[in-house]
């Protein structure tokens, strides 16, 4: 489990009390959105570099955690699970930092997604729409796991994410 998603997908909304998850991510503020495959690509083979060097492990799969509600930036966290401690940050080429941090447990909704990365945006607005439909209060922050890693031989409509976010 990675704060609220789950080994078997969630084909409709579940509330659930989630565990925080110990995370080892990169941080960035106000970055361009038209730019966030950048983002993913450097953060995502610098990270497994670090936790390679560090012999840790990710225990579960990549996510994307969102601070505030994007608009032509995001302020993120892109990252894995793990479950030893990290050590000291660790700065990639490009003004990158490896750090710790955490997914927060709680009460979350979850959802999964199946299809390409294109549709996410629509799959959020139809995730949200339907807590506000049953009267929940969404929180900050929110993220999506990257349950299916991409490839080049995946077909996107076999992709899972799960969208999960806090909620009261």
């Amino acid at each position: 489990m990675t704060g609220g998603s789950v080994d078997e997908p969630r084909r409709e909304l579940a509330i659930i009390d989630a565990a925080e998850v110990t995370t080892a991510v990169i941080r960035a503020e106000r970055y361009p959105m038209a730019e966030l495959r950048t983002l993913f690509d450097a953060a995502f083979s610098g990270l497994f570099a670090v936790l390679g060097l560090r012999g840790i492990s990710p225990a579960g799969p990549a996510f994307a955690l969102h601070h505030r509600q994007p608009d032509d930036t995001v302020d993120i966290e892109v990252g894995v699970p793990i479950d030893a401690d990290l050590g000291e940050p660790a700065e990639l080429d490009g003004g990158l930092v490896v750090e710790q941090s955490r997914i927060p447990g709680g009460r979350t909704a979850v959802l999964s997604h199946f299809g390409g990365y294109d549709g996410l945006g629509q799959a959020w607005e139809a995730f949200l729409g339907e807590l506000q439909s049953r009267g929940a209060e969404v929180r900050l922050p929110f993220w999506e796991v990257y349950v299916t890693e991409p490839g080049p031989d995946v077909d996107p409509a076999t992709l899972r994410t799960d969208l999960v976010t806090l909620v009261e």
